[in-house]
């Protein structure tokens, strides 16, 4: 348990973050997922735009801070390279 005030501050900004990043990774994963099926159906147009959502939610997962920027690299270009495959 905390024992300051700033302690107790510091664990309730804590579980009020920790909700709000948990939200904006399950988005960024079902985004992904949807990529992915889309690819493997091979529709062209439908994965273009599912591509684009994907890495707008990454970017802004990045400003947040929710998720690295290296990461999101390297995320959007695994998407960038699948969309180019396909």
């Amino acid at each position: 348990m905390a024992n300051t005030k700033s302690a107790i501050k510091a664990a309730r900004k804590t579980i009020r973050l920790t909700d709000r990043n948990r939200g904006v990774k399950t988005r960024l994963k079902t985004l992904r997922k949807q990529l992915d099926e889309l690819l493997a159906k091979k529709d062209a147009a439908a994965g273009k735009s599912a591509a684009a959502a994907y890495v707008s939610a990454m970017d802004k997962a990045v400003k947040s801070g929710v998720v690295h920027k290296n990461a999101a690299a390297r995320g959007k270009a695994h998407a960038a390279k699948a969309l180019a495959l396909k």
